[in-house]
């Protein structure tokens, strides 16, 4: 089963600070949450592949994000919430989730090592990246988008041009696999 990255990242290439991210941007999240949630099928809903640092970084009265299949990638984490699956490799939850006829998309949604290791793969097939236009600390980064194996298209689902909010400006930004 193909899959689809989805992230915020920062001019600098940031995408988290102190296991956080390093910005407030409301619509920006609905855009995440959106993105994630929606399915074509209502008897089906989508999964969301994350590791073991952004796992803890979600608030726990999020945890685990709603109407989504949570899985957790962590090879020292041994237990997680009853409904939430843990696997040692992004690889097998994949292969695994790939067989459960209830998922229409899966998303990896972060951190760092996850997005590193997706973007290689070729069941990987899209990008789905807000990049903003401001510089952030960030001790967490988002891998280079290699032109080479992605172009930039256009996605229906997604809106075009610049966002604004909080001061700080952004754009939805979709790649496909070449």
């Amino acid at each position: 089963m193909v899959y689809n990255v989805i992230a915020a990242i920062s001019k600098n290439g940031g995408i988290g600070y102190k296991g956080d991210l390093p910005w407030r941007l409301k619509n920006e999240m609905n855009y995440f949450n959106k993105m994630t949630t929606q399915v074509k099928s209502t008897d089906k809903k989508n999964a969301v592949i994350m590791g073991r640092l952004t796992w803890q970084s979600i608030p726990d009265k999020f945890r685990p994000l709603k109407d989504r299949l949570n899985v957790v990638i962590s090879k020292t984490l041994h237990s997680v919430p009853e409904g939430v699956l843990l696997y040692p490799e992004l690889y097998k939850a994949v292969e695994d989730l790939s067989l459960k006829e209830n998922i229409e998309k899966i998303w990896v949604i972060g951190g760092s090592f996850l997005y590193n290791e997706a973007i290689k793969d070729e069941n990987c097939k899209n990008l789905y990246i807000t990049k903003i236009d401001q510089e952030f600390t960030c001790d967490t980064f988002f891998p280079t988008i290699d032109p080479k194996l992605f172009i930039e298209i256009d996605d229906p689902e997604v809106s075009k041009g610049n966002m604004n909010e909080n001061g700080i400006t952004y754009e939805f930004k979709v790649y496909k696999r070449k």
